[in-house]
């Protein structure tokens, strides 16, 4: 199922980089932009989380909380966090059911072979939990900067 403005976020309950479990409660009465890569230190991975970086202060200024979640284990999302100075947290999903539960989980196809994997996804949920908007299948050359006009605007 594929989230769209209206809708409730999901509940979810994942550990961070640090291994400290954090939950959609931790975040209650934030606003939030939650985006979705496939793997920590691919150069998309790595081009759209340091995107997020450079953007963090304008995105906090507005009053919204970055949340990076991939597959990996959490020791390597703190390599990650920390070789790329990223000052927001990372989520560790390696069950896929966080991404399941936002519809960014499914079929993929890359040069011509189908698979199963995380689709780069980006979600903002206003202060009350309420998606705003819902980007699926996002290429990552140039998404943070079209994220921040839709919501922080120019």
């Amino acid at each position: 199922m594929k989230l769209e403005p209206g809708m409730s976020l999901p509940r979810f309950d994942r550990p961070d980089h640090t291994g400290v479990q954090r939950s959609a409660d931790d975040f209650a009465g934030q606003a939030l932009v939650i985006y979705f890569y496939p793997k920590a230190f691919t150069p998309g991975c790595t081009g759209e989380s340091c995107d997020f970086r450079d953007d963090h202060r304008r995105f906090t200024a507005a009053g919204y909380q970055i949340l990076g979640v991939s597959p990996d284990p959490v020791e390597l999302l703190e390599k990650f966090r920390e070789e790329h100075d990223l000052p927001f947290p990372l989520l560790s999903d390696e069950d896929h059911s966080m991404a399941a539960d936002f519809g960014a989980w499914g079929m993929k196809k890359n040069y011509g072979r189908e698979y199963e994997g995380i689709i780069r996804s980006t979600f903002v949920a206003d202060s009350a939990g309420t998606i705003e908007h819902a980007w699926y299948n996002v290429r990552a050359k140039g998404h943070v900067e079209r994220v921040a006009r839709a919501v922080v605007g120019s």
